[in-house]
């Protein structure tokens, strides 16, 4: 009697053990629903050139390479495919630059460097 009972709380145990891991997926977090803006404009003066960006998402120097948090982040910025360069204002400067076309990729990104598959690459050209 004893051993049958003991089977069974065993498999009472189980089933409850089974059933809770099958429960519905309302405890997980929400995506990112969250897609900030981004434009690009670079202005030319001579060899040098000015990059400005246009968005919505607050650039965080406070709070850079921190938690994330929604709304909030810095830029990736990549000129001519070199090393990326982390900006936290809407504007950077380049100077003595050889003259010819050029290229600058722009990458919107949360405070803990996660993409936010917001970017945009633009062309200019030095004279």
């Amino acid at each position: 009697m004893m051993r049958t009972w003991k089977g069974f709380c065993i498999i009472v145990v189980v089933t409850l053990s089974i059933s809770g891991c099958g429960s519905s997926k309302t405890n997980t977090a929400p995506a990112n629903s969250y897609t900030p803006t981004l434009e690009v404009s670079t202005t030319v003066n001579g060899d040098a050139a000015t990059l400005r960006i246009t968005t919505d998402l607050k650039l965080s120097k406070e709070h850079y390479d921190q938690q994330r948090k929604q709304g909030e982040g810095h830029v990736h910025v990549s000129l001519d495919k070199r090393e990326k360069e982390v900006m936290t204002t809407t504007e950077k400067g380049y100077e003595h630059l050889s003259k010819g076309p050029h290229e600058l990729k722009v990458s919107l990104h949360n405070n803990d460097h996660t993409p936010y598959d917001v970017s945009k690459t633009i062309t200019f050209e030095v004279k």
